[in-house]
């Protein structure tokens, strides 16, 4: 009877249920603020890509004497984004009747609509803090591209 007495008065003390409950609660909700965290350091590389996208797009008419267009173009927007340069793709291209040609600097055939395109690609992989990496690739990044572009004529 000692002992059945001992079982009853412990099922009705309520004391420590709180602290009971905040170790069940705690986890999940550190899970979900690294996630979060995860989510927006994410998003900042890839705002981080584009800014640095664009400003090559701006830097299109500006050169230096000792460089080509495309070199610096190339050299910008890699320090810009924080990567290195081979991570950094500038394609010129002319459409003739919107048929990509294989040459920038031709003509078209006259009375055919013309139009020159630069487009600028960068490519890096984002590396979250977070352990579990559900559709990362091999190394447990996140590969991210950014294309920015346009039409110079």
């Amino acid at each position: 009877p000692d002992m059945m007495s001992a079982f009853r008065r412990l099922g009705r003390d309520d004391q420590g249920v709180a602290i009971l409950e905040l170790a069940l609660a705690a986890p999940m909700l550190a899970l979900l603020v690294i996630g979060i965290v995860d989510i927006s350091n994410a998003y900042s590389r890839k705002l981080t890509l584009e800014q640095a996208a664009q400003r090559g797009i701006e830097k299109i008419m500006q050169t230096t004497d000792d460089d080509t267009v495309d070199t610096t173009i190339v050299t910008e927007v890699a320090a810009a984004a924080g990567v290195p340069q081979n991570k950094v793709n500038l394609e010129f291209w002319l459409e003739c009747n919107n048929v990509r040609q294989g040459n920038f600097t031709s003509d078209c055939v006259a009375g055919q609509f013309e139009a020159r395109y630069i487009r600028l690609t960068i490519t890096d992989e984002f590396e979250p803090m977070f352990p579990v990496k559900f559709g990362a690739n091999q190394n447990g990044k996140y590969p991210m591209t950014v294309k920015v572009g346009m039409r110079t004529r």
